[in-house]
């Protein structure tokens, strides 16, 4: 588990906690089947990763990663540190959209 957050996730994080997504019980750096995962909602088993462009070349763990996730039950979204810096308000919408309730 790491102390700090990026500044994405940081963002991501406070969005996760007020405004439209607050009161669905997103945990931060939650331990599920070996990983650390970004952030999961468990009452939704959907898990939000943030990616940033490290994660360009490990493309094929990020997907093994997310085909366990998946296997276990959860819905995995995965977005890069950008579409949360630049994007938010469509980051939030498709999260809502996948728990259905957008």
């Amino acid at each position: 588990m790491r102390s700090g957050m990026t500044d994405a996730e940081l963002k991501l994080w406070n969005e996760l906690r007020a405004h439209r997504l607050m009161g669905l019980g997103f945990r931060r750096q939650m331990p599920i089947g070996g990983y650390i995962v970004d952030f999961a909602c468990p009452e939704y088993k959907l898990i939000v990763e943030v990616d940033g462009s490290q994660h360009a070349a490990n493309q094929s763990r990020d997907a093994q990663r997310t085909a366990f996730l998946e296997e276990q039950g959860w819905r995995v979204l995965r977005f890069w540190n950008d579409d949360i810096l630049h994007d938010m308000d469509n980051v939030c919408t498709h999260i809502l959209r996948v728990i259905g309730r957008a």
